[in-house]
């Protein structure tokens, strides 16, 4: 195979860099880039990067080249430590990829100008193909050392940039893949700190990279509408949970996964269900696709190690409800039933869900949260009734409970 090495502190890494790695494999004739992540770069004087560990900046590369087997991530000179040089790092490539022809050596015109007094660059020039992108130059330039020029796209975009912006509270995120946006908001990098939507994860609790690792297995599983269902409702239990005092990263995941079992044929439902203890009833033996909530509480547990008991626990009674529900629960079961693709919800049921108005003030008990739960099971039990569908016996439980509060 032919590779191209593309070098750098890749501190975050960004869309210019895979940019740049994409226009390189469509201009020239090489099947991979080797993205190299340096530990300190001869460059950067002063220590080490700032803002992010050597292995949280190979964490966001390896995160950022994920399904893309064009891009792979090498660790050599994060390995070796220190000051590496490029040099060194090309004859360990070259001696463990063995190359077809010459590797490229990918530099940006900003470092271009200095290659003659890198260390060996009389053997880099014979022993690479280097190949230079434009950063800040319009057109090309002239080298006194052989070299190929790229007329790439300029992105006006840097890592110095990004970590200015994130430090500073300005916007950043669609600056880099997905993945690595995940990463740096877990883990408080580049002075990010509370500043993360849900804040940083407590020691035991629920990562960004967890919930996206269970939204794409929910879109996998469920066909487009009913992804999407989940997500509006995953979406709206976010925006409930903010408003009723409750962490919104939990609303998101249970909403996300509520329905994950969903597609999961009767026998397995039944199988996956009984798991959690709790045994099944006459009218979900009749109707098994009403375990699918138990099925996919216990899919979060078994797949994918989650063990929040308000998460599970709502996920599992969001379908038919449960007398010992808690304020999640409750926000999964309200977020589900008038979520924005749901057709025929009652439009004051729906505002009133939408409202940012009255949330759980110190002192109320939740009793606006518990004003609206009720409002939305009873519209649900209306609707059931009219298609004279039967009850599930924790529906009824829960119709008791409300009837004993209200006389």
């Amino acid at each position: 195979m032919r590779y191209a090495i593309l070098g750098g502190s890749f501190n975050p890494v960004h869309l210019g860099h895979l940019f740049l790695a994409d226009t390189v494999l469509s201009a020239l004739d090489y099947d991979r880039i080797i993205l190299v992540p340096a530990f300190q770069s001869p460059f950067k004087p002063g220590g080490l990067e700032a803002g992010a560990s050597p292995k949280d900046r190979l964490d966001m590369l390896a995160a950022a080249v994920a399904g893309d087997p064009r891009l792979t991530v090498d660790d050599c000179e994060i390995r070796r430590e220190g000051v590496s040089y490029t040099v060194d790092t090309l004859e360990d490539i070259v001696g463990r990829y063995l190359p077809r022809g010459k590797p490229g050596l990918i530099l940006g015109d900003d470092l271009a100008r200095d290659f003659p007094r890198w260390r060996r660059s009389a053997e880099l020039a014979e022993k690479a193909e280097v190949i230079i992108a434009r950063r800040f130059l319009a057109g090309e330039a002239a080298y006194p050392y052989p070299c190929r020029q790229i007329a790439n796209e300029v992105m006006a975009l840097s890592s110095a940039m990004i970590r200015e912006r994130i430090a500073g509270g300005k916007g950043w995120r669609s600056l880099v893949p997905a993945a690595v946006r995940t990463i740096i908001e877990d883990r408080g990098l580049y002075g990010l700190g509370e500043k993360a939507p849900g804040g940083k994860p407590e020691e035991g609790g629920i990562s960004g990279e967890l919930v996206v690792r269970v939204e794409n297995a929910a879109r996998e599983s469920l066909g487009t509408g009913r992804f999407l269902h989940s997500r509006n409702t995953a979406l709206l239990a976010w925006d409930l949970c903010r408003r009723f005092g409750l962490d919104p990263r939990l609303g998101y995941l249970a909403g996300i996964a509520h329905d994950m079992a969903k597609p999961l044929r009767e026998e397995t439902l039944l199988k996956l269900a009984v798991l959690d203890g709790g045994g099944i009833s006459r009218l979900e033996r009749k109707k098994p696709s009403l375990l699918h909530g138990r099925a996919a509480a216990v899919l979060l547990r078994e797949r994918f190690d989650i063990h929040n008991k308000d998460v599970l626990e709502a996920v599992a009674w969001h379908t038919e409800g449960n007398i010992d529900m808690g304020p999640l629960g409750k926000i999964l079961y309200i977020a589900d039933k008038i979520e924005v693709s749901r057709e025929d919800v009652e439009p004051g049921l729906r505002e009133a869900g939408f409202s940012p108005g009255e949330g759980t003030a110190a002192g109320d008990g939740g009793e606006a949260l518990d004003r609206l739960f009720e409002a939305v099971l009873a519209e649900t039990v209306t609707f059931l009734e009219s298609k004279h569908i039967d009850l599930s016996e924790g529906t009824l439980r829960l119709l008791e409970k409300m009837k004993g509060k209200n006389r």
